[in-house]
């Protein structure tokens, strides 16, 4: 009989400590000894079942759970990891919301990971301050150059308008003192004196970027850039209109005095180098070609100086056909040449020599080979200013280069 009772209150430990599914025990099958021991153990499954289920609920991160019984002795320690982790709870919210000085020293390596941590969030956190004021006052800087750009871009003398690809509205004017409202001085001029106002509005060109000029002697001459850009996420067409009457009028004055060279009809020296003179002292913004014609010398040698003048002259006929009526042409020398172009940058004009050379090779329709040999050089209001001579050696120094590699291209006998 003691060993039946023994065998039964043992299983009945067995199963709390060790099974899932604890199976009860009906103390009324025990004698009344031990059925004082089987209450005892009764107790002890309803503490088993209640910690684990504490257990899960902190394992699982919900502390709203339901709260062990006062005489559970079992749950002492959990309950203190309870209130710990009530109390980090409300420390780390602390920390969401900014509050650093959060300090824990309750969870041992953790409090560690914790502490490092805040330490850290606090140094980021300073260091985000730091950089929002280095950006706020970078803000500021642009927006003070942008006024000041606006400002001086609106006082300068020519137009510079933003036309709408699609529906050929002006969408930016430099003239414009705000979004709703246009200087009347400058839309009278527009409408009444720019004659090639509609050409502005309804450009159709291909090209990306054209220079080009309209006017008359009665309305005024105008020299217009035109370019592609992208306007506030639309295709449209910016157009730089720069009034040069009296730059016209200038050239006029110098082409009507006796500076034409008498074998090519061009300008001469001595016309060069006064236009030169006043464009240094004026400081325009030129860019100037020097160009040698390639072998001269042996075209007169070995084909006569009529052939030699044949060649000076083919090649004088293609630039006159090319330049602008803005640029100046002019002989400088027998075989040397010089071309000046306003408004217009360097890497522009040695392309388009580039092309002009191929194609006056590519139309010679004579025995000999022809070519010429450039040098380009940009003068520019900023930077250093040179002397005319030292343009020209500038510029000869690039043209002796040029001249290297079309001997290769050109070999003569």
């Amino acid at each position: 009989m003691e060993k039946d009772n023994c065998e039964l209150l043992f299983e009945y430990l067995r199963s709390i400590l060790y099974d899932q599914q604890i199976h009860a025990l009906d103390v009324k099958e025990l004698d009344e000894p031990y059925q004082k021991l089987g209450k005892g153990l009764a107790f002890l499954q309803q503490a088993v079942e209640e910690m684990l289920a504490y257990t899960e609920d902190l394992s699982r991160g919900n502390l709203s759970g339901a709260y062990p019984s006062r005489d559970n002795f079992l749950c002492v320690n959990l309950k203190n990891l309870h209130a710990n982790l009530n109390h980090l709870t409300w420390q780390a919210k602390q920390v969401a919301s900014g509050d650093y000085s959060q300090h824990v020293s309750y969870l041992g390596e953790f409090s560690e990971a914790f502490n490092t941590m805040t330490a850290q969030l606090k140094e980021r956190e300073t260091q985000l301050k730091e950089e929002a004021q280095k950006v706020q006052k970078r803000a500021q800087v642009i927006e003070e150059y942008n006024d000041l750009l606006v400002e001086m871009t609106r006082r300068r003398k020519e137009w510079i308008v933003v036309v709408d690809a699609q529906n050929r509205d002006i969408v930016y004017c430099n003239k414009r003192k705000d979004e709703k409202r246009i200087d009347p001085e400058f839309c009278e001029k527009c409408r009444h004196r720019l004659s090639f106002r509609n050409d502005i509005l309804n450009w159709q060109d291909s090209e990306q970027y054209k220079v080009w000029e309209a006017g008359d002697e009665e309305q005024g001459y105008y020299r217009i850039t035109t370019f592609h850009i992208e306007w506030r996420g639309q295709n449209a067409y910016a157009h730089i209109v720069v009034d040069i009457t009296d730059e016209k009028q200038a050239a006029n004055r110098l082409n009507s005095k006796a500076y034409m060279d008498p074998g090519t009809g061009i300008h001469n020296r001595l016309f060069f180098d006064e236009y030169m003179e006043s464009v240094l002292e004026e400081g325009r913004e030129v860019t100037l070609c020097y160009l040698d014609l390639d072998g001269l010398k042996y075209v007169n040698d070995h084909y006569g100086h009529n052939q030699g003048d044949n060649y000076i002259r083919s090649f004088v006929s293609l630039m006159k056909s090319s330049v602008r009526s803005t640029d100046i042409f002019a002989r400088i020398g027998g075989d040397e040449f010089c071309v000046v172009i306003p408004e217009v940058e360097k890497e522009t004009a040695e392309k388009k020599f580039a092309e002009l050379l191929e194609l006056f090779v590519a139309e010679n329709k004579e025995e000999y080979p022809v070519s010429f040999s450039y040098g380009v050089v940009e003068i520019r209001r900023i930077g250093k200013r040179m002397t005319l001579e030292e343009i020209i050696k500038t510029a000869d120094a690039q043209m002796y280069e040029c001249k290297r590699r079309n001997k290769e291209r050109y070999p003569r006998g």
